[in-house]
């Protein structure tokens, strides 16, 4: 019995030979790899553009994130498309802005240009470590421009206190000053905890927010007690 069922389905099998497909019959189908499918590609590619256009593209990309920061809010816009254009911009006049003191005059020790980078870099590197040891899910480059770009308020801080100070540097100009700089340290505070709130762990926060308070701290001390030379 199993031998005939081995014949009968060898038969049905070759049977299957003399299927064949009549040229009238059209095959329909494209199997054609299209060209065009890298189209999309190629309008997000920049070899091609003028360097004029580059440049200007990425101004208006860092000017996008100073408004992000004056206006802080809860968004993703900063961690998204983070670069480290802008916080050497404000690093680098900050710098500028703090030369030029009595303390460098008298030797007393106040802020070069190269201690300024220091202090901005090396904190916003130990604030991403304590970060990223504590849980965060947030890059490192990510979290180096958020706290770059929080900069801007006390940046613009010292630009007014240097505008005060031309005055004189009584009492008036001291309470001026102080004002000015503690509303731009909690600005700075406010804004990079708006952006990094959501990257940590929620019973952790606090000890992410209390580096980045010393950090912003640091900064705004160095620009109250700033004083041109006379």
């Amino acid at each position: 019995m199993a031998a005939a069922a081995a014949e009968e389905a060898s038969r049905q099998l070759s049977g299957l030979s003399d299927v064949s497909i009549s040229d009238d019959i059209p095959v329909e189908g494209d199997i054609s790899v299209p060209i065009g499918s890298s189209g999309a590609d190629d309008e997000f590619s920049t070899l091609d553009e003028p360097v004029k256009e580059t440049i200007l593209r990425d101004l208006r990309a860092v000017g996008q994130k100073f408004v992000h920061v004056l206006y802080p809010k809860r968004s993703s816009a900063l961690l998204r498309d983070w670069d480290l254009w802008g916080p050497l911009l404000l690093c680098v006049t900050l710098a500028l802005l703090l030369q030029g003191g009595a303390a460098d005059r008298d030797d007393q020790g106040g802020p070069q240009f190269a201690e300024v980078f220091v202090i901005i870099w090396f904190g916003s590197i130990i604030i991403t470590l304590n970060s990223k040891l504590l849980g965060g899910n947030i890059s490192f480059f990510q979290s180096l421009c958020v706290l770059g770009y929080c900069i801007l308020p006390l940046t613009v801080a010292m630009v007014v206190c240097r505008i005060v100070l031309i005055g004189g540097s009584g009492t008036v100009s001291f309470a001026v000053r102080l004002a000015v700089v503690t509303a731009s340290f909690g600005w700075s505070t406010f804004a990079s905890t708006a952006f990094l709130a959501d990257s940590q762990p929620p019973n952790r926060k606090a000890l992410v927010v209390y580096p980045v308070f010393l950090f912003y701290f640091v900064i705004g001390w160095i620009i109250l007690t700033f004083s041109p030379s006379q």
